[in-house]
Order: C-alpha cells, then sequence, then structure tokens
C-alpha cells in the first residue's frame, strides 16, 4: 500500500506544541529502537489486552514484517494535543484534536443542540476524541444512527516513520476510494497517533419518548426486529430482566403516533435520560459484574442463547452483553455459540483476578486467517518497525 497517494501532506496553518512534542519522542523512539503505546485519559483501562494483536503478527510466518524483538514499551501521551481546531453547525462537521476531552466537544455541540448521534461513552466527560476513535465504542443509538465510522469525514495520523498524513476532508465528497480514515476507527493505536479528527454532526432530535414493557428475551428481539422494518422513529432498543425499553426520536407528532401504535408505558424524561445514559456510559449493573464480562455481536434475529446467565440485550438484538459465571460456560463454549450462528463474542471485561480459564485466553474473537493477513500488510504499510503497540488507555 502507497500511503502517499492516499494521504494529503498536512500544512502548518495549525500549529501545535503537542504534537510537536508526540513527534519528538517518535523520533527518539524509532532512532532507540523502542516501542510507544499511544494513552489518553485512560478511561478505558479496563480493555487492556482486548487490543492484543500478537496473533494477528503471528498469523502468517512466512510472509514478510516488521521485527518481532522483544523492547521496551515506553508510553505516549497523546492528550496535550487538544482543541477544537474548527466548527461550522450549518456545515454539520467539527474538526477536533485528539487530546480533547468528549465533554470540551460536547459542550461546543450543545451550544448549537447538536450532537454525536453514535452517542459513544464519555466515561464522566474524561474520555478524549482519540480515544473514542481508538477503541470505536458506541452507545445504544448506534443500530439506527449507525457506526462511529459512518461519521469519519477525515483524519490526520503520525505514523510509524514519524509522518503526518492527512486522509479524507471535511465533507462527504471528499471521502472516495481506499477510506483510511475510517480504518482507523477501532485500530487502538496500532497503525499510529490520531492527531486530529474531522467529523459529521447533526442537530438534535426535537422530541424523544421512552415506552417500558414487559416481555420474554425472545419476544424482545422478535418485536425488535418487527418494529425494525416497520417506519418508526426508533432510535433505540434494549431488554434487561424481563422488561424491554424502546426509545423513539423525531418531531412531536410522529413520535406520538409511533408510541400509540406501540403502546407500552412512558417513562418520565429523568428515568429514561438515566437508563439510556447509563447504558451508554457502561454504568448499568451488568457492566461491574464479579464474573467476566461478555460482549457478543450476533445477527439481530438470532434467539436468545443458552450460556447460563441473564443477558442484557441491545441494538434490535445485535448486541449481547453477559456476565457469565466459569461454573455456567467455558470460554471456548461461549465463543462457539456466537460462531455458530454467524457472530463473535469478545472478552469485555474481566475481574481483577481472571478465572484460570481466562488466562493466556485472546479477549478478541479470533480472526480467519484472511482478515489476519490484511491486519498484517496494514500494519506493514503504516507502522513497519513496530513502533506502536495497542493500547485501550485513550
Amino acid at each position: 500500500m502507497n500511503l502517499e497517494t492516499l494521504s494529503r501532506p498536512v500544512a502548518d496553518e495549525r500549529p501545535d506544541a503537542g504534537l510537536g512534542r508526540i513527534r519528538d519522542q517518535v523520533a527518539a523512539a524509532i532512532a532507540d529502537r523502542r516501542a510507544l503505546t499511544p494513552c489518553g485519559a485512560g478511561t478505558k483501562a479496563f480493555l487492556d489486552g482486548l487490543a492484543d494483536f500478537a496473533a494477528v503478527e503471528a498469523a502468517d510466518p512466512d510472509e514478510p514484517g516488521g521485527d518481532p524483538v522483544q523492547r521496551r514499551v515506553d508510553t505516549l501521551d497523546c492528550t496535550a494535543t487538544r482543541g477544537i481546531v474548527d466548527y461550522e453547525p450549518t456545515e454539520l462537521y467539527v474538526t477536533v484534536r485528539a487530546g480533547t476531552t468528549l465533554a470540551e466537544l460536547q459542550a461546543a455541540l450543545d451550544e448549537q443542540r447538536q450532537y454525536l448521534p453514535f452517542e459513544p461513552p464519555s466515561f464522566e466527560g474524561r474520555a478524549t476524541v482519540g480515544g473514542m476513535m481508538a477503541t470505536a465504542l458506541c452507545g445504544p443509538r448506534r443500530a439506527t444512527a449507525g457506526s462511529l465510522r459512518d461519521y469519519v469525514l477525515g483524519t490526520v495520523l503520525l505514523d510509524g516513520r514519524n509522518r503526518l498524513m492527512r486522509f479524507g476532508g471535511q465533507v462527504m465528497k471528499n471521502v472516495a476510494g481506499y477510506d483510511v480514515s475510517r480504518l482507523l476507527a477501532g485500530s487502538f493505536g496500532w497503525l499510529g497517533v490520531i492527531a486530529e479528527v474531522s467529523l459529521k454532526v447533526l442537530p438534535r432530535p426535537a422530541t424523544e419518548v421512552t415506552l417500558v414493557r414487559q416481555m420474554t428475551a425472545a419476544e424482545a428481539v422478535r418485536c425488535f426486529n418487527e418494529w425494525a422494518g416497520q417506519p418508526l422513529p426508533i432510535s433505540a432498543t434494549s431488554w434487561f430482566e424481563g422488561q424491554a425499553h424502546l426509545r423513539l426520536s423525531g418531531n412531536e407528532a410522529a413520535v406520538d403516533e409511533a408510541a400509540g401504535r406501540i403502546g407500552g408505558e412512558r417513562l418520565d424524561a429523568a428515568a429514561a435520560t438515566a437508563w439510556w445514559e447509563d447504558l451508554r456510559e457502561q454504568r448499568h449493573p451488568c457492566f461491574h459484574s464479579t464474573d467476566p464480562l461478555w460482549r457478543l455481536s450476533l445477527p439481530a434475529t438470532t434467539a436468545p442463547l443458552d450460556l447460563g446467565a441473564e443477558q442484557l440485550i441491545e441494538w434490535g438484538g445485535a448486541l449481547r452483553w453477559c456476565a457469565v459465571p466459569p461454573s455456567a460456560a467455558t470460554p471456548q463454549r461461549i465463543r462457539a455459540a456466537a460462531a455458530a450462528v454467524g457472530g463473535t463474542a469478545g472478552i469485555h471485561r474481566l475481574p481483577p483476578t481472571a478465572p484460570d480459564a481466562y488466562r493466556g485466553l485472546p479477549r478478541l474473537h479470533p480472526l480467519p486467517s484472511q482478515t489476519a493477513r490484511i491486519h498484517r500488510r496494514l500494519k506493514d504499510a503504516f507502522d513497519p518497525h513496530r513502533i506502536f503497540q495497542p493500547s485501550p488507555q485513550a
């Protein structure tokens, strides 16, 4: 892959002292053959190990690549490069440096009644834009509004050769051909330091209503998918412990008409906000179990899987959270159950002391060999000397 043909040079009209210091550290690491771990505010330290791409590097030992020599890994603080570079509310885009907190970005969007539709968790506002991009975590609205990748217009990346490269732009028409900017979403700093991001934003809905109905998990999956096939202004769904929550967003007339068709109890505004924020910010009790927490990505119509533990269902049935006691199901059984229906199973959180069955187990669902080979070649193109080591602490 020739990155020069996909990128544009970064002009110096927006000097950033923080980025300059980062480049100095990268240059020193290249000279000393040291490795660096890009790190932000540390709000996602619980993902430690989720970005372990060692299996990708070893997927095809006969294929050329960077050296596998073990080296000291230093932390690269990426929070110094911050600030909103450009915000055009009428054009629905914002360009922001990666060390900027989501709280700062959202405050600017709130003044114009705009927001990030994929609802990234901010972890009490401390999470950074770079960490948001690196992990690509999305909230309850993701199934209907789209993922973070759908809203990335452009990026500035510092690669493993210390080159500052710009991909994409600030409008959709600039995104064509090989879309490197979206490739960086969920890359965990594996391909380089994300220095700047341009994002599409949208106006906030005029009205939102949350309905609650009593039903089983199987009924919820069936209803979520039936409603998804109808012209209803659904913006989020969830099910837990016998209760299905459904959020409707849009103009008041459309929301009221849909609420009448679906039925159920209307939550008051405070309770509704608390419910969806707890899911988005991963504050729901399900996320803090003493058992390993699994994140299952499945076809939305998949019937509830019997894993010996209660599940939290989101995204119309496509996302299942499940804290599974080691005595109920082995990791191998959980992954096999997900794979059997065409899905994947990743370990999202582990307790401080991992059960024996989880020690040394990759937290990501294993990649097919061909996909792993593509990942390796991307690493060769962006970071041939393996300067950057994955990090979830963004």
